[in-house]
């Protein structure tokens, strides 16, 4: 399941909810087709095959959309309307796992095209909310992690639902705990995405008197770029190079304007390190060289 097709997804879902909400508010089908389905279509489920996903299954308590692997339904999906506040209602919720339980369905997904919440629907001893496996809300959560948290409902990872949420709910509390312990948000994702045997050195650490090896940009874990020459002048062109690429428009006339002309000049590593910083500002761009 490519990770940029879920993206693609949740960015669609938040900009049918933000231009038709009060169809979605009203209309629990619409729902399901624009929202839901596009969601599902992303997470590798053919949304309109029957051998993947039944329409409205009959259980002994009404009737809900259900996940099919080998045959067997997987798990029962509920789908509400927006108006309908999935994360405080138990009503819900307590709905989806009765349709679960009785029909010895093991999983649930309860979802009004924003929230989306799969649950565990029965285990002794343990009550419904502890048995929340994925909660996430697309039009609040920060894209990424949306994005991990919806993941381990694809269809090629679904089978391992209860493992990945596990590791995901680790690395949250992991995570949060550390920063509150005084560790920065930078220094905790450099720890956790910095390649074996590389010594990177950020872009705003870097010295003009430094000779770079290779040049990586952070784009899912760090990219490295074709280095036109070992020196400051050369970590610039290549990630002028990689901006060209991944524009369009009047933004990559211009990246390609600017590689031109710096390619043609002489240009001192001060100066270069000072045009590179700059750049990586404007663009957002997380810069590291090995040196």
């Amino acid at each position: 399941m490519p990770m940029e097709e879920l993206r693609a997804a949740v960015t669609k879902v938040r900009r049918r909810i933000a231009s038709h909400r009060n169809l979605y508010e009203k209309n629990e089908e619409a729902v399901k087709q624009h929202l839901i389905g596009e969601i599902f279509q992303a997470l590798g489920w053919d949304w309109n095959n029957p051998e993947e996903v039944r329409p409205e299954e009959r259980t002994e308590d009404g009737r809900a959309d259900a996940l099919v692997i080998n045959g067997s339904v997987f798990a029962y999906v509920e789908a509400k309307n927006l108006s309908v506040n999935v994360l405080k209602r138990d009503e819900p919720l307590r709905q989806l796992a009765r349709y679960c339980f009785n029909s010895g369905v093991k999983y649930g997904i309860l979802t009004n095209g924003a929230v989306w919440i799969a649950i565990k629907a029965f285990e002794e001893g343990s009550p419904l909310r502890d048995r929340i496996l994925i909660s996430t809300d697309l039009l609040s959560e920060p894209t990424e992690r949306a994005v991990l948290k919806l993941s381990p409902l694809a269809k090629s990872r679904i089978l391992e639902i209860e493992r990945l949420s596990s590791l995901l709910k680790a690395l949250e509390l992991s995570f949060s705990g550390l920063k509150a312990e005084g560790y920065s948000e930078e220094a905790l994702v450099s720890y956790l995405t910095a390649k074996g045997g590389l010594s990177l050195t950020p872009l705003e650490e870097l010295d003009a008197g430094e000779r770079p090896r290779a040049v990586y940009v952070y784009e899912d874990g760090w990219k490295l770029l074709p280095l036109q020459e070992q020196s400051i002048k050369g970590a610039l062109l290549s990630v002028l190079l990689y901006i060209e690429n991944r524009s369009s428009g009047p933004k990559r006339e211009e990246a390609k304007r600017a590689y031109e002309h710096l390619r043609r000049i002489q240009l001192d590593s001060e100066t270069a390190l000072r045009v590179l910083k700059k750049l990586g500002e404007e663009e957002n761009l997380r810069v590291s060289v090995e040196v």
